[in-house]
């Protein structure tokens, strides 16, 4: 998919409406508008990159900041891991096969009370 087509470069740039709540130079993160939990944020990079199948390795500092926004973010938002039943699940979907719907790669982070609807 061209970046000029793309959902999540649209919303990025402010051309698309979202829940934002976190960005900075390099991400933007927003509430899923279809939620599958009671927690469900994705943290996307505002470069386009399709996939994780195409990262390279001079992704690779971008992807580690976007891992640690991911643990920042589920802080803030009260469901870090703290010790016994707490956490959250952060997921990556790569590919039709792994569940990617929209080709620009993020992090789906999801927490809260289950069953969840679905993973991610």
């Amino acid at each position: 998919m061209s970046q000029d087509n793309c959902i999540f470069c649209k919303i990025a740039s402010g051309q698309l409406p979202s829940t934002k709540i976190y960005e900075d130079d390099e991400f933007v993160a927003f509430n899923d508008i279809n939620p599958a939990a009671p927690v469900h944020v994705l943290v996307v990079p505002r470069k386009h990159i399709e996939t994780l199948s195409h990262c390279t390795e001079s992704d690779s500092p971008l992807l580690g900041k976007m891992v640690s926004l991911v643990g920042r973010l589920a802080k803030d938002l009260g469901v870090s891991y703290t010790g016994g039943d707490t956490g959250f699940r952060a997921v990556i979907n790569t590919g039709p096969g792994g569940g990617q719907e929209v080709y620009h790669i993020h992090t789906h982070l999801l927490a809260g009370e289950r069953p969840w609807r679905r993973m991610g």
